[in-house]
């Protein structure tokens, strides 16, 4: 019988031959991994190639089945059975909502009242980017040797979880201060099941409320006296306003062009929890290789997120998706659903470029959206998402620690989650 250790071998393997793949495409915002992109004759070409390449894709998902099997196998227990990543780190969670609400308090009790409008008790969501930081922070610990009384190791280590902790409250007032931005611009009126600020509170207010957020994260960052860290996250702001620019001012090719589309949602959707990621394997200390890998989850995990995200928006209710169903192509925004069927249906295009300020064309797009595999391959593509994300979690390097190997667990299981999701 194989061990988990053969197989955790066997996944970087397979991790690394579909990050050559990738990386030939650019990797939707990194630089290439590798100096191979002639092999690929064009961009769209290149799109459709990995998109085909089931054989390596099925290849890392049979190598991260065994895995789960064999640690199933090897674990009777009723918790690992059932491991809810949210549960691991529900104390530290609450820990860090009230910290949030007293970091957003502010002098003008009318600021005060929209920058907390999202970071109050029932709204909050499920804090998803928290969670994932909070376990890479576990996931990553490094084992230091220590006899048993000695408390300056114990102090370093808390010190570490608290700088950890600020990368995951940092994160969420970004992604808060973007949601406010967005929806102003989106003209959005509800938002997790509620109406949006702008929609409560008008759009002057909302669009301040963010950017005192975003002045807010920034006074975190420089506590944290890492100019790495603050580098990255400061390019995460710089794209989140180039993914909404480029969302907003597009060419009749680029909306159709699935290149575009995944640039774009990187921008908009990965760059935030992929490089807070590698900002918490900083922190640690971690090497640069070991730091990649946590950039590549969080870059995975945030694809397959959004991509799923455009399935439900075509498939899910707006009361099970706090929004209103259909928002994105009413709005003209084209995602990935339909793309593909755009790739089965060109007449869709005419369509598309005709715009969908009628209610006439949105249901002629949804007309060729239900005869295609749109829905299906996009799924299909977040699906392999996913499994890069379980194999760069495979792909750490060896810790015997229980809180360590079931915080990894944990972050595969989120990726399952993710794409099982429906709403």
């Amino acid at each position: 019988m194989l061990s988990v250790r053969g197989l955790t071998r066997v996944s970087r393997s397979a991790y690394a031959r579909c990050r050559w793949v990738y990386s030939s495409l650019g990797t939707y915002g990194d630089p290439p991994l590798l100096e191979h992109s002639s092999h690929f004759r064009s961009p769209v070409q290149s799109s459709r190639e990995v998109l085909g390449c089931r054989v390596i894709y099925s290849w890392v998902s049979s190598a991260i089945s065994s895995v789960g099997q064999q640690a199933h196998i090897q674990s009777s227990s009723a918790v690992e059975e059932q491991l809810d990543p949210f549960s691991l780190v529900a104390d530290e969670l609450s820990i860090l909502a009230n910290r949030l609400r007293s970091m957003v308090v502010a002098e003008v009790p009318k600021l005060a009242s929209a920058a907390e409008y999202f970071f109050k008790m029932g709204v909050e969501g499920k804090r998803f980017r928290p969670t994932v930081l909070l376990l890479m922070a576990t996931a990553l610990d490094v084992q230091i040797p220590r006899h048993p009384a000695d408390a300056a190791i114990d102090a370093l280590s808390a010190e570490l979880r608290t700088r950890q902790q600020c990368i995951a409250e940092i994160t969420e007032m970004i992604h808060v201060a973007s949601l406010l931005h967005d929806d102003v611009l989106d003209d959005a009126d509800t938002r997790r099941g509620i109406g949006s600020l702008n929609f409560v509170m008008g759009n002057k207010l909302a669009v301040l409320a963010g950017d005192f957020l975003l002045s807010r994260a920034c006074v975190a960052l420089a506590s944290l006296k890492n100019t790495e860290v603050v580098s990255l996250l400061a390019k995460v702001v710089e794209h989140l306003v180039t993914g909404e620019t480029m969302q907003m001012t597009t060419t009749s090719d680029q909306r159709c062009s699935m290149e575009y589309y995944m640039q774009k949602t990187y921008y908009k959707t990965a760059s935030l929890i992929s490089n807070s990621c590698k900002a918490i394997a900083l922190l640690a200390g971690q090497t640069a290789e070991v730091s990649t890998l946590a950039y590549d989850y969080g870059k995975n995990l945030g694809l397959a997120f959004q991509l799923i995200d455009d399935v439900l928006d075509f498939t899910g209710t707006s009361t099970s998706l706090g929004k209103g169903s259909l928002s994105d192509i009413r709005h003209g925004i084209i995602t990935a659903p339909i793309l593909f069927a755009m790739e089965e249906f060109p007449e869709l295009r005419t369509v598309v470029n005709e715009g969908f300020d009628r209610s006439a064309n949105v249901d002629r797009a949804l007309e060729y959206l239900g005869k295609s595999r749109g829905i299906q391959r996009t799924r299909e593509l977040a699906a392999k998402h996913a499994s890069l994300a379980s194999a760069a979690i495979e792909s750490f390097p060896e810790n015997n620690d229980e809180n360590v190997q079931r915080s990894r667990r944990a972050l595969v299981e989120l990726t399952h989650r993710v794409i099982t999701r429906t709403k």
